[in-house]
């Protein structure tokens, strides 16, 4: 397993994009994302920091169901 890269709360939503999910809404600094399936939707909200801690990012690659390979050096 690799290290995480740091990455912004935009560099993260284009990585969303990139696999299914869009823009719903925004609520303060949160950037609300959205993918649906068949049978569920799977909604992440990210932070619109600078540099999202490790921790952040983790927790955003568990709710949105991607490999953590993507987020990696």
């Amino acid at each position: 397993m690799g290290k995480l890269r740091v990455l912004s709360g935009k560099e993260v939503c284009l990585i969303l994009l990139t696999y299914g999910f869009e823009q719903v809404r925004q609520q303060g600094s949160h950037i609300i994302m959205q993918k649906k399936n068949d049978t569920s939707t799977i909604t992440v909200p990210v932070p619109q920091h600078k540099e999202l801690k490790a921790g952040t990012l983790t927790s955003i690659i568990r709710q949105a169901q991607l490999s953590r390979s993507i987020f990696e050096n």
